[in-house]
């Protein structure tokens, strides 16, 4: 079975006033890694600059006439796919326009733009607009994998604005396929293997069951997605959806994939409350036949894309590899639950 494993101890220090004081800090250990993460609650006294409401746009974020993604330029500025992959260069889903990615991470690397919208807050693109390329990246990488069925580690990605790495505002998805897996995929695949032998089922599924049981940090569903505050967060207020008993890219239904683009917006909303505006996400697949690792997805938000805002990474996460946030993840779901009423529908 899954063990939850938190240690809380404290650190004694004297105020510049005299006054001992002990600073609670938390450890937790990752159910399904291993991995430990700190919360060090006192933390979030300290000042953020920028990050006391939301920032006002880039002073870019109104430069359409220089980019690449904006449609005046698209079909101009951008790469095009190898004929034999698609013979009219781009994808079309809808409102999404997919592409290969100019400078690629790996041997099949591609872009799936939303639509004509260069720059778009957190929080309020369209469902459609996220659904189409969500539809898009799924078209692409079917084809990928009947073409090279040794590319078998998959991911959909998003950066969202430049403290998350985006390096272009236009909103978009990054595609990833590759015959080598990247460390989360190699990490992530033993795992659910070993977990699978040992207790026959899989690791997702009974993690999603234990959260479901505790209601300390399920937040709600969306469809047969299932939303809560991961237990021992890599990120800042980290959130994870959970599609039980899918364990490939195949076996998602257009529904299921509108209701992760809900589940995807509702997150959104909830950062957006915390006047945060950059953000994260990731959904990782092994098309390589197993059926052990179901399909989760991962958001966390970053620190503000504004002037003099502090990064959230600093060298404790760098050097040491443990993240340290400041928020439990019980306080995370509370927060963020009423954005899942009615399902996710805004």
């Amino acid at each position: 079975m899954l063990e939850f494993k938190r240690e809380r101890f404290c650190s004694r220090i004297v105020l510049p006033d005299g006054r001992e004081i002990e600073r609670t800090i938390e450890v937790r250990v990752s159910p399904v890694t291993g991995c430990t993460c700190r919360i060090t609650f006192s933390r979030g006294e300290e000042r953020e600059p920028g990050g006391e409401s939301l920032p006002e746009p880039p002073p870019f974020a109104g430069e359409k006439d220089s980019c690449p993604f904006c449609r005046d330029r698209l079909f101009t500025h951008t790469p095009k796919l190898p004929p034999d992959l698609c013979p009219e260069g781009r994808m079309s889903r809808g409102t999404s326009t997919l592409f290969p990615n100019l400078f690629p991470y790996g041997r099949y690397s591609a872009v799936s733009i939303f639509d004509d919208n260069h720059f778009v807050e957190i929080g309020t693109a369209s469902l459609q607009a996220y659904v189409d390329s969500f539809l898009n990246c799924r078209d692409y990488l079917l084809r990928i994998a009947s073409r090279d069925p040794a590319a078998v580690f998959m991911a959909i990605t998003q950066n969202h604005l430049p403290s998350a790495g985006g390096s272009l505002l236009h909103p978009h998805l990054q595609i990833q396929a590759d015959r080598l897996p990247a460390n989360s995929q190699r990490v992530l695949k033993a795992r659910a293997a070993e977990y699978r032998r040992e207790s026959g089922s899989r690791i997702f599924s009974d993690y999603l069951q234990s959260e479901r049981k505790a209601q300390e940090r399920y937040i709600g569903d969306t469809g047969a997605w299932h939303w809560l505050a991961a237990f021992a967060p890599e990120g800042f207020f980290e959130i994870w959806g959970i599609l039980p008993d899918v364990c490939s890219l195949r076996q998602v239904s257009d529904v299921q994939w509108e209701d992760l683009a809900r589940g995807v917006l509702s997150t959104q909303r909830f950062y957006r409350s915390l006047g945060r505006n950059g953000y994260n996400l990731g959904l990782l697949f092994l098309e390589d036949g197993s059926d052990d690792l179901e399909l989760r997805v991962v958001l966390t938000v970053r620190s503000n894309y504004a002037p003099w805002v502090r990064s959230d990474f600093t060298g404790f996460e760098v050097m040491l590899g443990d993240m340290a946030t400041f928020s439990a993840p019980e306080l995370t779901c509370e927060k963020a639950r009423p954005f899942w009423q009615n399902g996710g529908h805004s």
